[in-house]
């Protein structure tokens, strides 16, 4: 298996991010992940292996919770433990935050997310309904699923 990098990517980083990002629908806008970039009160975190980006995570601060934004693996490198490298990567920073909850959303059909959280101890707090624009080739919208992992 070839070394994976863990590390904080900053402006430099856009356009490999913007490239990954593409990578799964809906992707991100330019500049919500410029924004994210240059924010102090957030975080964006990639794995990178042999020089490549392949993986980012995207964790913001606020006042007495973390929030998960973003959690995207390069679909080559997804079930080889990338995901969870990030989340333990996030859940160390929102600790180091003094954050209380870390809080995310995901599709309720992403069962491999589901999974994933689920592992990490995530919980289910509710649920926002009809929230997801339909993916392509389908016409219903989806569910959002709200989670939070306790830090105390």
């Amino acid at each position: 298996m070839t070394e994976r990098r863990l590390r904080r990517l900053d402006e430099t980083d856009a356009a490999t991010l913007e490239a990954l990002e593409t990578t799964q629908p809906p992707a991100l806008r330019s500049r919500q992940l410029l924004a994210a970039l240059s924010d102090p009160a957030m975080l964006v975190l990639g794995v990178e292996s042999g020089g490549v980006l392949v993986g980012h995570a995207v964790v913001a601060r606020l006042p007495f919770d973390a929030e998960l934004q973003a959690l995207l693996v390069a679909p080559d490198w997804r079930r080889q433990g990338v995901a969870v490298l990030m989340l333990d990567a996030v859940i160390d920073q929102a600790h180091a935050w003094g954050s209380e909850r870390l809080l995310l959303e995901v599709r309720e059909g992403n069962a491999p997310a589901r999974a994933l959280y689920a592992r990490a101890g995530f919980v289910e707090d509710g649920r926002r309904c009809a929230y997801y624009p339909p993916l392509e080739g389908t016409s219903q919208r989806e569910d959002a699923l709200l989670l939070s992992l306790p830090l105390g």
